[in-house]
Protein backbone atom coordinates (compact mmCIF):
# COMPACT_ATOMS: atom_id res chain seq x y z
CA UNK A 1 0.00 0.00 0.00
CA UNK A 2 1.09 3.45 -0.95
CA UNK A 3 1.23 4.61 2.89
CA UNK A 4 4.14 2.02 3.33
CA UNK A 5 6.20 5.11 1.38
CA UNK A 6 5.22 7.80 3.74
CA UNK A 7 2.22 8.48 0.88
CA UNK A 8 -1.44 8.60 1.99
CA UNK A 9 -4.61 8.76 0.24
CA UNK A 10 -7.33 10.80 1.04
CA UNK A 11 -8.97 8.24 2.52
CA UNK A 12 -5.83 7.10 4.67
CA UNK A 13 -5.46 10.97 5.22
CA UNK A 14 -9.38 10.99 6.54
CA UNK A 15 -8.50 7.76 8.55
CA UNK A 16 -5.57 9.03 10.63
CA UNK A 17 -7.06 13.09 10.83
CA UNK A 18 -10.44 12.25 12.08
CA UNK A 19 -11.35 14.93 9.23
CA UNK A 20 -14.15 14.32 6.54
CA UNK A 21 -12.76 13.83 2.25
CA UNK A 22 -15.02 16.61 1.59
CA UNK A 23 -13.45 19.17 4.48
CA UNK A 24 -9.85 17.57 3.24
CA UNK A 25 -10.54 18.53 -0.89
CA UNK A 26 -12.00 22.44 0.92
CA UNK A 27 -8.74 22.85 2.45
CA UNK A 28 -7.03 22.26 -0.17
CA UNK A 29 -8.55 24.14 -2.38
CA UNK A 30 -8.33 26.92 0.07
CA UNK A 31 -4.66 26.47 0.39
CA UNK A 32 -5.20 26.13 3.85
CA UNK A 33 -3.62 22.15 3.02
CA UNK A 34 -0.61 21.87 0.80
CA UNK A 35 -1.93 20.76 -2.64
CA UNK A 36 -1.29 17.20 -2.75
CA UNK A 37 0.89 14.98 -5.05
CA UNK A 38 -0.66 13.99 -7.87
CA UNK A 39 -0.16 9.50 -8.64
CA UNK A 40 0.07 8.49 -12.62
CA UNK A 41 -3.42 7.86 -12.61
CA UNK A 42 -4.02 11.40 -11.11
CA UNK A 43 -5.51 10.44 -7.47
CA UNK A 44 -3.98 12.94 -4.75
CA UNK A 45 -0.77 11.65 -2.34
CA UNK A 46 -0.33 13.47 0.94
CA UNK A 47 2.68 12.60 3.17
CA UNK A 48 3.29 13.03 6.93
CA UNK A 49 3.55 17.11 6.63
CA UNK A 50 0.09 16.58 5.22
CA UNK A 51 -0.68 14.69 8.31
CA UNK A 52 0.48 17.42 11.00
CA UNK A 53 -1.27 20.11 9.30
CA UNK A 54 -4.12 19.20 9.17
CA UNK A 55 -4.56 17.71 12.45
CA UNK A 56 -3.03 21.37 13.23
CA UNK A 57 -6.01 22.93 11.44
CA UNK A 58 -8.85 20.29 13.29
CA UNK A 59 -6.69 21.33 16.77
CA UNK A 60 -7.37 24.95 16.34
CA UNK A 61 -10.57 24.85 14.61
CA UNK A 62 -11.26 22.93 17.92
CA UNK A 63 -10.35 25.35 20.10
CA UNK A 64 -12.51 28.03 18.49
CA UNK A 65 -9.56 29.81 16.44
CA UNK A 66 -11.28 30.89 13.12
CA UNK A 67 -11.44 34.20 10.94
CA UNK A 68 -7.91 36.40 11.09
CA UNK A 69 -6.21 34.25 14.07
CA UNK A 70 -6.37 31.21 11.92
CA UNK A 71 -5.31 32.89 9.03
CA UNK A 72 -2.77 34.34 11.09
CA UNK A 73 -1.29 30.70 11.86
CA UNK A 74 -1.42 29.30 8.91
CA UNK A 75 0.12 32.53 7.37
CA UNK A 76 2.90 31.79 10.06
CA UNK A 77 2.97 27.88 9.50
CA UNK A 78 3.81 28.87 5.75
CA UNK A 79 6.18 32.12 6.15
CA UNK A 80 8.18 30.22 9.40
CA UNK A 81 7.74 31.28 12.65
CA UNK A 82 8.41 32.06 16.23
CA UNK A 83 7.16 31.10 19.23
CA UNK A 84 6.25 34.38 20.67
CA UNK A 85 4.06 35.12 17.17
CA UNK A 86 2.07 32.07 18.23
CA UNK A 87 2.01 32.83 21.95
CA UNK A 88 0.71 36.31 20.89
CA UNK A 89 -2.15 34.92 19.04
CA UNK A 90 -3.13 32.26 21.59
CA UNK A 91 -2.97 34.59 24.16
CA UNK A 92 -5.63 37.35 22.18
CA UNK A 93 -7.72 34.01 22.11
CA UNK A 94 -7.53 33.24 25.45
CA UNK A 95 -8.93 36.80 26.24
CA UNK A 96 -11.48 36.27 23.74
CA UNK A 97 -12.74 33.02 25.13
CA UNK A 98 -12.64 34.69 28.83
CA UNK A 99 -14.66 37.07 28.12
CA UNK A 100 -17.09 34.81 26.05
CA UNK A 101 -17.19 32.89 29.38
CA UNK A 102 -18.13 35.68 30.71
CA UNK A 103 -21.29 36.38 28.42
CA UNK A 104 -22.23 33.11 28.66
CA UNK A 105 -22.10 33.25 32.66
CA UNK A 106 -24.63 36.53 32.34
CA UNK A 107 -26.60 34.33 30.08
CA UNK A 108 -26.61 31.83 32.78
CA UNK A 109 -27.51 33.89 35.67
CA UNK A 110 -30.39 35.93 33.16
CA UNK A 111 -32.17 32.13 32.72
CA UNK A 112 -31.65 31.23 36.19
CA UNK A 113 -33.78 34.22 37.08
CA UNK A 114 -36.51 33.42 34.85
CA UNK A 115 -36.73 29.98 35.78
CA UNK A 116 -36.66 31.35 39.63
CA UNK A 117 -39.70 33.60 38.70
CA UNK A 118 -41.79 30.90 37.81
CA UNK A 119 -44.31 29.59 40.04
CA UNK A 120 -45.95 26.38 39.77
CA UNK A 121 -46.86 26.23 35.63
CA UNK A 122 -49.90 26.19 36.15
CA UNK A 123 -51.47 29.39 35.45
CA UNK A 124 -52.07 30.82 32.23
CA UNK A 125 -49.40 33.37 32.27
CA UNK A 126 -45.62 32.47 31.55
CA UNK A 127 -43.21 34.58 33.26
CA UNK A 128 -40.55 34.03 30.93
CA UNK A 129 -42.58 34.56 28.04
CA UNK A 130 -43.68 38.00 29.48
CA UNK A 131 -40.22 38.91 30.63
CA UNK A 132 -38.71 37.93 27.40
CA UNK A 133 -41.09 39.75 25.53
CA UNK A 134 -41.08 42.92 27.56
CA UNK A 135 -39.55 46.37 26.68
CA UNK A 136 -37.07 47.06 28.97
CA UNK A 137 -37.69 50.07 31.25
CA UNK A 138 -34.32 51.46 32.82
CA UNK A 139 -32.04 50.91 30.15
CA UNK A 140 -31.92 47.20 30.51
CA UNK A 141 -28.94 46.71 32.59
CA UNK A 142 -26.00 44.56 32.17
CA UNK A 143 -27.70 41.32 31.14
CA UNK A 144 -30.74 43.51 29.43
CA UNK A 145 -27.95 44.77 26.67
CA UNK A 146 -26.09 41.88 26.70
CA UNK A 147 -29.12 39.74 25.89
CA UNK A 148 -31.07 42.14 23.44
CA UNK A 149 -31.65 40.44 20.12
CA UNK A 150 -30.78 36.73 21.41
Amino acid sequence: MGSERGDLSIGELAARSGVQIETIRYYEREGILPKAGRTAGGHRTFDEGHLRRLLFIKRTRGLGFAGEEFRELIALLEQGYKCQDVQRIASTHLDSVRQRIRELAEIETFIVDLLNGCGDGTSGNCHIVDRLSAQEQSGGGARGSTLQGR
